[in-house]
């Protein structure tokens, strides 16, 4: 949709003038089929030519180098990713919205589509929304980000994001030249909206497989989700299950046992759990505040989690992958233990490092008493690289002190963590103790489920600061009875 337009073609396809061809025939069955079916938006911002950019007035908003790669093979190996080895690295820049783009955006409100869902304004994700929503909801803001994304290395397309908006082409023209560096801009390919239909994802079961016809897996936007992550996520569990029930079924053999991931084990497990069990009236986004064991589920701990469950399914094959894995394992296991290992008097600690970080005067009190060097780095701003830097700095003094002697120098360990189980390992112990707690809190929260809710409780930031707009807005209107139902709310944290 663009203004009053509405299009049956679909949606353009990536870096294409082609149209992706809207799947009217699917919904159709799964609607004969009797499964419940909604319908969402999602939308997507103008394309426009880089050429017709002014950047020297731009802000500069660089690539990372080095990188971090997502590959732990990578970061085992300490590689670069190609494009950085390369150099072929493109930077993004900011500019802003300002008053004169909310003035436009607010006065050609009218030409905005009528939609079908939530009684004509359309059910889109809360945390995209569209510049029209963000101008609208915060009208006290004099600017909003807009981030200039260039689409590859090989084209002038730019995707300016932050500024959907399905106003007719004119209009968009108008809004995106009233911004910084923007006055010459042409638009490539307009922005629209899409809305689509979607199975609630209650009639799933956690292999997200469907309960009404077996063998049929669903993943992406067709249940109720929103961006790419989320959709690929969707997609291994799916496309898993569905290739081992496939696999085994042509093989005559009894199906096999279900790829399924817990709440505490992935955050794929929180998304799929979400879904399936809460069901969601509004395109579903994940975020670490929906996860009840977040602390340990780190982007460090990623292939330890999870590369082992996916060998016993047949997912992981590669013998470099479970190699890394293994050695990755054994050297956070061997720099674990070393700090678990070396020790001084709390007063040489103190002397040694940063006064205000490792106790400093107070250490005094304690003399005579010694710390390992994990427990010194559980305190709160004593940070991984100064407690090895100290256990090099002794263990170089007694390898010295003992050859000078004549003595055997070889067992003093005058090595750093690798970068490449650095983060792991001092994540592993500063946070040892919060995940203990967070086990303890679970557990409270379990025996609480039965406890009754007030029904006169008035859900206001006033009386409960603690809790997110959303939070209350699903609550007002929900008025669970019980912590137990409360739990149930999509979009409610744990």
């Amino acid at each position: 949709m663009m203004g009053h337009d509405r299009y049956a073609g679909g949606r353009h396809l990536r870096d294409s003038e082609q149209v992706e061809a809207p799947s009217v025939g699917l919904a159709k069955t799964l609607e004969r089929f009797n499964f419940p079916l909604g319908r969402l938006k999602t939308g997507t911002p103008a394309r426009v030519d880089g050429k017709t950019i002014d950047w020297d007035v731009l802000t500069i908003q660089p690539s990372e180098v080095p990188a971090q790669p997502f590959s732990h093979i990578r970061q085992f190996n300490e590689e670069q990713p190609p494009n950085v080895e390369a150099g072929k690295l493109i930077n993004c820049y900011q500019t802003a919205t300002n008053e004169a783009t909310h003035k436009l955006v607010m006065e050609y409100e009218h030409t905005l589509p009528i939609y079908d869902g939530m009684d004509g304004k359309g059910n889109g994700p809360r945390y995209c929304p569209s510049i029209y929503k963000k101008v609208l909801r915060f009208p006290e803001r004099q600017g909003h980000n807009c981030f200039l994304e260039p689409e590859g290395l090989n084209t002038d397309l730019v995707y300016p994001n932050g500024m959907s908006g399905p106003y007719p082409p004119e209009v968009q023209e108008k809004i995106l030249r009233s911004m910084k560096g923007m006055g010459a801009v042409e638009i490539v390919r307009p922005g629209y909206d899409v809305e689509y239909d979607f199975v609630n994802p209650q009639a799933l079961t956690h292999t997200l497989e469907t309960k009404e016809i077996g063998g049929l897996y669903l993943a992406g936007q067709i249940c109720g989700t929103t961006g790419y992550e989320e959709a690929g996520a969707q997609g291994i569990i799916a496309g898993a299950n569905a290739g081992r029930a496939g696999a085994a079924q042509a093989r005559g053999e009894t199906p096999p046992l279900p790829l399924v991931l817990g709440r505490d084990e992935a955050y794929i497990g929180v998304l799929i759990d979400d879904l399936v069990t809460r069901g969601t009236q509004e395109p579903y986004r994940m975020f670490t505040s929906r996860a009840e064991y977040r602390i340990t589920l780190r982007a460090d701990n990623a292939d330890l989690r999870l590369t082992r469950k996916a060998m016993e399914y047949g997912l992981v094959t590669d013998v470099e992958r479970i190699s890394a894995l293994d050695a990755r394992e054994f050297l956070i296991d061997d720099r674990v233990e070393r700090l678990r290992n070396f020790e001084l008097l709390v007063t040489e600690w103190a002397a040694r490092g940063r006064v205000d970080t490792m106790g400093g005067e107070k250490m005094s009190k304690k003399a005579g008493q010694k710390k390992t060097a994990e427990q010194i780095l559980h305190m709160p701003h004593v940070t991984l690289q100064e407690v090895e830097d100290i256990l090099v700095q002794v263990n170089k003094e007694k390898r010295d002190e003992a050859a000078g002697n004549g003595e055997d120098v070889a067992g003093f360990d005058l090595s750093s963590t690798p970068q490449s189980v650095f983060d792991t390992v001092e994540a592993s112990i500063k946070y040892s103790s919060y995940v203990r707690r967070q086990h303890k809190d679970m557990e409270s929260w379990r025996k609480a489920q039965g406890l009754r809710i007030p029904p006169d409780v008035v859900y206001t930031h006033e009386f409960l600061p603690t809790l997110s707009s959303e939070e209350l807005e699903k609550l007002s209107t929900n008025r669970p009875a019980t912590f137990a139902e409360a739990s149930q709310i999509s979009g409610l944290t744990p």
